[in-house]
């Protein structure tokens, strides 16, 4: 009888913990007490977008059918060439409080302004989050990458407020309040108390633009004196830039005005594995947006969308921050382990990340990865 009883004790060791440096790990997490109604299925807007949106999206939409988990998406076409985003759009968002989205192409110049900042500053999503760290498997030139960017998302250059002055001079307004300041400097500080932070970076060109800026580190170091048990720091953002690129471990929670933001985010995630890989998302007071965290190759190139070779690694990873955001922890460990063991493998590859896989088959392998 005890002979028999071996095989069976180790085949319920094997399924309920991991073997890692040596030690056995537990998988399954503290257990998560539901309040009553809380596994409704809750209804998602979801925004295929332009270019390889819609493989990336249809990815996720799998992957959830396959989990079972308790959403149900609402779809709608929105592409980057619209004046606007059509009212009935906004309205399933305030409606849902939540959304994922693919990429949305940009014109360039011209009289078309931003879907994604009409998203933003529309709903208020003043906090863009960008987590960018390393993934077992995934080598890359640096180890022990791990940074959060938190960027104010509704002012700075991206205001919107240019005017030509006269032919062949053109304006272009920077604007920074105290209200937009403090609001994402206290988020930041927030994100890191609740998330076991232990550092909060204020990235500035105050030595340049010493009211706009200025204003900026103002509010971050009133604000930082609250959370006396965060180190805050400071950094010029060039400085910034040239220190990423060349020690990114000592940075953890990144906090910026708009413009600097995008940039830095975009070098982060191309430090620790490339924005295919890279999860994130727009939140305010009331909703939410998800999407792949970087904005650099979002929508693709034409080769890419033909081959059907488009990485959906970021957006699996940005529906396990929503699913998060929903109260549906199990559901995101679930979802986070599946793709973090498809990468560990190395079997199932993008070719941003050095493979042939198509995006169909590293889905399937994200859905033969699940527990």
């Amino acid at each position: 009888m005890a002979r028999r009883a071996i095989p069976i004790l180790k085949e319920f060791l094997a399924k309920s913990t991991n073997q890692c440096s040596g030690s056995l790990i537990p998988t399954r997490s503290v257990t998560y007490m539901p309040r009553p109604g809380d596994g409704a299925p809750h209804p998602v807007t979801l925004i295929p977008g332009d270019g390889i949106g819609p493989l990336v999206t249809g990815a996720v939409e799998k992957v959830m059918e396959a989990m079972h988990a308790p959403v149900y998406f609402e779809k709608y076409e929105v592409h980057g060439d619209m004046k606007k985003v059509p009212e009935e759009v906004i309205d399933s968002i305030k409606k849902n409080k939540v959304c994922l989205k693919g990429g949305l192409a940009t014109p360039m110049g011209g009289g078309v302004s931003s879907l994604n900042v009409q998203l933003r500053k529309e709903l208020d999503l003043y906090a863009s989050l960008v987590n960018c760290f390393n993934l077992p498997g995934l080598v890359t030139r640096h180890e022990n990458v791990d940074i959060v960017v938190i960027r104010e998302n509704t002012e700075g250059e991206y205001s919107g407020l240019e005017h030509e002055v006269v032919p062949g001079v053109v304006e272009s307004l920077k604007v920074i309040t105290k209200f937009c300041s403090e609001r994402i400097a206290k988020y930041a500080f927030e994100y890191a108390y609740l998330n076991n932070r232990k550092k909060v970076t204020a990235v500035h060109k105050a030595n340049i633009m010493k009211l706009a800026d200025g204003l900026f580190l103002e509010s971050c170091r009133e604000v930082a004196t609250k959370y006396p048990g965060i180190k805050y720091n400071e950094i010029i953002v060039d400085n910034c830039c040239m220190q990423l690129v060349s020690k990114p471990e000592q940075f953890d929670v990144m906090v910026t005005p708009n413009l600097y933001g995008n940039l830095v985010a975009n070098t982060a995630a191309g430090i620790a594995g490339g924005t295919g890989v890279m999860p994130g998302g727009n939140v305010g007071a009331d909703h939410a947006i998800f999407e792949q965290g970087a904005s650099a190759g979002n929508v693709g190139n034409e080769n890419i969308v033909e081959q059907k070779k488009a990485n959906p690694v970021a957006l699996l990873l940005s529906s396990a921050m929503m699913l998060r955001h929903l109260q549906f922890p199990s559901f995101a460990d679930r979802l986070e382990t599946a793709v973090k063991r498809v990468i560990l493998e190395g079997k199932y590859r993008t070719k941003d990340l050095g493979g042939t896989s198509t995006t169909q088959e590293v889905t399937d392998a994200v859905l033969a990865a699940l527990d």
